[in-house]
């Protein structure tokens, strides 16, 4: 079972969101005919942190070197001479590393907030250093206050996995004008519990909900039923669904994006210079909580539990941490409400198996939620319909020994908001489609292959009063083609890859469209088409 060995042994974590500027393009002519011990440093085509002018205040959050599974921990003391009210507030980690280590997945907590999840690039034996740059202004209230703070990118450092991760961490607090912001930021409580203040009249859940560890949950969408000859087995197949339940009530359903890390596909070339969608980039997955307000503003705690659809019975491998963003009714002590509407469809699942030569899953699977409630504020009753949609397709196809393994899967996740009250019915849609089509193989003479597309696309319409929609599209789609040498010394492993990046953005605030392309480690393309 060559293909079970190399996931096993190529398995890590994730990154975070940024824009690497380096050295200009390189000529074709300076393009080496195979990787060597050296290559740029990690980019990836994400449009920078947009950052106010005028007076900024930094602050050191973290300055740690990773060596194992022991946190840092340090404080947090709020900036002086920015005032307490910020435009933007940036987080900022630079990282580097050298020698030879795995991807390794990372929190950063402040006050118990989780403010980041991010993963390392894999090193050269030269070294290579990253910067990752995050809007973090929705927890400006965390932030305004002295915090604890715990850092961790679990590490292995021994004979073999030699790569010590030093990084650091710090905030920037810009000035000016205030940002529209959450007036609380929230964590759980014992027991997973929350208890929201009682004038809360808008209440959105964050979870940070990553497959991870080296284990199969890693690589959850490959999964096959159990009685499919397959090294990752799931009774139900590949589908994942991240719900989120008030007081054993199902409050929201979502679709976990398909994370490729850093040493994922059986091949770390493909990922040395430029990642895929989201892995320097752990966004989590936003679920509208306000048509629960009339019961959580009882001023009790309620038990808030994060669960993983279709993760086998004592299986590890999902972290889902939470945070809770609530806005306030400033002119009321108390809002009051009522959960109006509550009508959660039936899960579909189907994941067929058809043995032969080569084997196959299809599968085909789906679920839809509606809540809608109602909350009456200082400034009148408003009414908040939560729609959610998801699907599932996905034809995974292997050989005996799996040493040809190939899989390709659409997530569609489609949400609409209405919130009706105070003026017109405003309405966002949003529709977020993920792809993965790949194949690896391992040839007789022990050449292993990754060829694979990644797509991450969102198209997000505004509407209000029956006016036209505001519209905005994302579309970033990494494809690459690697190979190297099995079972031999690092160097005679022969690696080749190229890997290339396009991030398109387009909507009321123009446009942004970047392609990065690397070969064999080299950056040779860096083009901006708007």
């Amino acid at each position: 079972m060559k293909r079970r060995i190399v996931m096993s042994m190529l398995a890590g974590a994730t990154l975070l969101a940024s824009t690497l500027l380096g050295a200009a393009p390189a000529r074709s002519a300076d393009v080496p005919a195979e990787f060597g011990t050296d290559w740029h440093d990690p980019v990836t085509a994400a449009p920078p942190i947009e950052k106010p002018s005028g007076r900024s205040c930094h602050v050191t959050l973290a300055e740690a070197q990773f060596r194992d599974f022991t946190p840092y921990r340090g404080a947090y003391v709020p900036p002086k001479g920015c005032g307490d009210r910020w435009s933007k507030v940036v987080l900022r980690l630079d990282g580097k590393v050298k020698g030879r280590q795995y991807d390794r997945l990372g929190y950063l907590h402040v006050g118990g907030v989780e403010i980041l999840r991010t993963s390392t690039p894999e090193p050269s034996p030269d070294g290579i250093e990253w910067s990752v740059e995050k809007d973090v202004t929705r927890y400006s209230d965390t932030f305004r206050h002295e915090q604890d703070v715990e850092m961790l990118i679990g590490n292995v450092v021994d004979d073999t996995y030699t790569g010590v991760i030093d990084v650091k961490a710090t905030l920037t607090f810009y000035a000016g004008r205030p940002a529209a912001a959450p007036d609380r930021v929230l964590t759980l409580g014992e027991g997973n519990t929350l208890t929201t203040p009682r004038n809360s009249e808008r209440i959105l859940a964050e979870v940070y909900a990553t497959g991870s560890g080296g284990g199969c949950e890693e690589f959850w969408y490959l999964a096959v039923p159990d009685k499919a000859p397959y090294s990752c087995q799931a009774d139900g197949g590949p589908y994942r669904e991240v719900q989120i339940k008030v007081d054993g009530q199902l409050a929201g359903i979502a679709a976990p994006f398909p994370h490729v890390w850093t040493g994922g596909w059986s091949n770390p070339f493909l990922w040395y210079v430029v990642p895929g969608p989201r892995a320097f980039d752990v966004k989590p997955i936003e679920y509208d909580l306000t048509p629960f307000a009339g019961l959580l503003n009882d001023g009790r705690p309620h038990r808030v539990d994060v669960s993983v659809v279709g993760v086998p019975e004592g299986q590890s491998g999902w972290s889902a941490p939470v945070d809770v963003l609530v806005w306030q009714d400033a002119k009321s002590d108390r809002v009051t409400g009522k959960l109006t509407v509550h009508k959660a469809g039936d899960l579909a699942n189907s994941s067929t198996y058809t043995a032969g030569s080569p084997e196959r899953v299809d599968t085909d699977a789906g679920h839809r939620l509606t809540v809608a409630g109602y909350v009456d504020t200082s400034h009148g009753r408003v009414t908040t319909t939560v729609k959610r949609s998801l699907a599932n397709t996905s034809k995974h196809v292997w050989t005996d020994g799996e040493n040809t393994d190939t899989l390709d899967a659409t997530w569609k996740d489609d949400e609409s908001v209405t919130v009706d009250g105070r003026g017109p019915a405003r309405t966002t849609a949003t529709h977020r489609t993920y792809t993965m089509d790949g194949s690896i193989t391992i040839g007789t003479d022990d050449r292993l292959r990754t060829v694979l597309s990644l797509g991450d696309r969102a198209v997000v319409a505004e509407s209000a009063g029956g006016r036209r929609p505001v519209r905005s599209r994302l579309d970033d789609t990494v494809s690459g083609d690697a190979a190297w040498t099995l079972n031999v010394p690092r160097d005679q492993r022969h690696a080749v890859g190229t890997t290339s990046e396009r991030y398109r953005l387009y909507g009321s605030r123009g446009c942004y469209d970047r392609t990065l392309t690397a070969v064999q480690g080299v950056l040779t393309e860096d083009r901006s088409a708007c």
